[in-house]
């Protein structure tokens, strides 16, 4: 229980997609602060116990649950949410934090050359956040943040929840974490705020498609900016972001050519080849492995015709 929070929202108080139609579950004045019991992104359909035919079972009708949605009193449109990202807590499965990652047919970067599901099942001390283990020798830096957070859109009807949107949504941002301070465009009125899809970790890009995929409760304070017309949510950061990777440095691959998009996915293969050579990984490991905390980034866009992407690996989880 947070002592300090206005309010809570419990685990059932979802929903799937977002609707401004969606009556909301609570109404919270600017300033205040609500304690929000958010599931993981398969609505608990995965757990500790579950094997790669649970991940063929998914009913993706309830995928990517959001805790909510909220009123904010006196927002409007034209006016920005500022969301000051309090705290993320696991919640404990069977006495330890747990998480899964899974490779799911059809979604991820490289959906055409991993056609099969998989699942990692992860286990974590919720207490320490100590790194998570992969495998026997890998270890995953943990940094917990919301990789779906928004407002309701102006336009009537239900809106997939799979897609960002100008006013946010599952934008998948890892530095979305504790002592982040995000602004989120109004377009409703009462702003009807959801978060959820809550992970341990994730690198830039979620190249597989999932993160490690971890129930949490979040803690947050909401507050309004009169006027802001935002165009799209922007964030500022307490700190650095990549600290926590950086002390053993990087394996870097890259993808050169005219398309971003085709350079990012030879710069996630070339990564995935450089690890099934150097670690003996079985590559659909490799994938979702570096889907938790590997980073894709633009390095060089302006010397046309071609562009470079590369993907920054952090040595610190093999040493």
């Amino acid at each position: 229980m947070c002592r300090a929070c206005d309010h809570t929202i419990h685990a059932a108080q979802h929903h799937f997609g977002w609707d401004k139609s969606i009556a909301p579950v609570l109404r919270a004045e600017p300033g205040q602060t609500i304690l929000f019991h958010c599931k993981d992104s398969s609505a608990g359909q995965l757990g500790p116990d579950s094997t790669v035919d649970d991940v063929k079972a998914l009913d993706f009708s309830k995928i990517n649950p959001v805790s909510g949605p909220v009123w904010v009193e006196g927002a409007e449109p034209g006016d920005a949410l500022k969301i000051t990202l309090d705290s993320f807590t696991p919640q404990p499965r069977n006495g330890a934090g747990f998480g899964w990652t899974a490779n799911i047919p059809g979604f991820g970067l490289l959906a055409d050359q991993f056609t099969d599901p998989a699942l990692t099942v992860w286990k974590y001390d919720h207490n320490t956040m100590a790194p998570a283990l992969f495998g026997t020798e890998g270890r995953v830096p943990l940094k917990p943040f919301a990789g779906t957070i928004g407002n309701a859109l102006a336009e009537a009807g239900n809106h997939s929840v799979v897609p960002p949107r100008r006013v946010g949504g599952n934008m998948d941002i890892r530095d979305l974490s504790a002592g982040t301070t995000l602004y989120l465009p109004v377009e409703v009125a009462g702003a009807l705020f959801s978060v959820g899809d809550t992970h341990a970790a994730q690198g830039d890009g979620e190249v597989c498609g999932t993160a490690i995929e971890s129930p949490m409760d979040v803690v947050l304070t909401v507050d309004l900016v009169k006027g802001a017309n935002l165009k799209m949510p922007r964030f500022t950061t307490p700190g650095p972001v990549t600290r926590h990777l950086d002390a053993k440095g990087y394996e870097v691959t890259t993808g050169i050519g005219p398309d971003l998009m085709a350079a990012a996915r030879d710069a996630v293969s070339g990564m995935i080849d450089f690890l099934c050579a150097t670690r003996q990984m079985a590559a659909v490991d490799a994938y979702m492995l570096v889907s938790t905390c590997g980073d894709l980034r633009i390095s060089e866009i302006v010397d046309q015709p071609n562009w470079i992407v590369s993907f920054y690996f952090p040595r610190c989880v093999f040493e």
